[in-house]
């Protein structure tokens, strides 16, 4: 019983982080932010009519995505002080909306 109880935590705790992984290194932008925030539905929007692939998670709704997100902002020594949605993960250039949205949105393409 010990080993079936240690086996199904094996597999809750590890296998879905190991999936999150895997599924976002396939899309070449990865958009963080949350679904009331309306910097975040312009930018889907943007993605959407200009055709370019991406994943979004809501870092509300997603603690995974959260510690995600929070951990490539700290190795691209980018500060959570004053942090603003959307975080942008570009292929691993990581940026935030801080700033002039239209000139943020420019750097999506």
């Amino acid at each position: 019983m010990k080993k079936i109880l240690l086996l199904l935590f094996f597999f809750t705790a590890f296998i879905p982080s190991q999936l999150h992984a895997q599924e976002t290194s396939k899309k070449a932008i990865i958009v963080y932010g949350s679904d009331d925030c309306h910097h975040c539905i312009d930018t889907k929007a943007y993605l959407k009519k200009n055709n370019i692939e991406f994943v979004f998670f809501d870092i509300d709704k997603n603690a995974v995505a959260l510690k995600e997100m929070l951990a490539k902002l700290k190795n691209a020594g980018i500060s959570t002080s004053n942090l603003g949605i959307p975080v942008i993960d570009k292929q691993g250039v990581i940026f935030t909306n801080n700033g002039v949205f239209e000139e943020f949105l420019k750097k999506l393409n």
